[in-house]
């Protein structure tokens, strides 16, 4: 271990020196083109309740864009996409379970937003939360793999989730969720990514601070700084 790198974490350095005064901003995707897409109605339940807390919420619309490795990184749609994924501070994730999974169209999505543009992370130290809709009994496969996404992308996950059943009975006819405990759960979900997300962005840059990739920035300056003249 190199001791000079090694960080000794408290609450003082968790506390930002210039902490974000406007309001916390979120990017929602949902999974499906469907015409009447239950997992898009509700997502944008989900948006309302976020701006009804103050939130700045911007949902996108996965219509055009191509699968991954189809087009190259600067079709419109996945420059939109990675752009507001820099954007956002809080991301929620909702998709229909198909064949006992997540979308295709939910992945395509995630799959368009690297792990890194240059120096930066556009999920890195982000807030999360994942949500699905089934045609059958409530079912959880669609979230469980989201987490493992979200994970990935280094994101915080928060615990609390949303799995809608038989979604086709809940909402009517203008695409407005019906009163009900799934509804409530969904108050619930985005309330509590609200509250992580006001949490967890000022300290974010610190969060994600890693011993390891500051040994590895340091080696590489290292080599850079008393490399022999060329």
């Amino acid at each position: 271990m190199q001791q000079n790198l090694f960080d000794q974490p408290n609450l003082e350095k968790l506390a930002s020196k210039a902490a974000f005064t406007h309001a916390p901003r979120f990017l929602l995707l949902y999974g499906s083109l469907r015409e009447r897409s239950y997992s898009k109605l509700l997502t944008l339940e989900a948006a309302r309740l976020l701006i009804a807390m103050g939130g700045e919420v911007k949902v996108f619309d996965p219509q055009g864009l191509p699968l991954p490795d189809a087009a190259p990184e600067t079709h419109p749609k996945v420059q939109e996409l990675r752009e507001l994924a820099l954007w956002a501070e809080g991301m929620v994730w909702c998709s229909p379970e198909r064949h006992g999974a997540m979308t295709g169209i939910m992945k395509a999505q995630i799959d368009w937003i690297p792990l890194s543009v240059g120096a930066v992370r556009p999920t890195q130290g982000k807030t999360l939360a994942v949500m699905e809709v089934s045609g059958g009994s409530q079912s959880f496969n669609a979230v469980n793999q989201l987490r493992i996404l979200g994970r990935w992308m280094r994101m915080i996950t928060i615990p609390n989730q949303s799995s809608v059943a038989k979604a086709f009975l809940e909402f009517d006819e203008a695409g407005r969720m019906k009163p009900s405990a799934y509804y409530d759960r969904v108050v619930d979900v985005m309330e509590e990514l609200f509250k992580f997300t006001l949490l967890t962005r000022n300290a974010s840059p610190y969060l994600v601070d890693r011993y390891s990739e500051r040994k590895e920035s340091a080696e590489e300056l290292s080599k850079r700084v008393n490399q022999k003249t060329l």
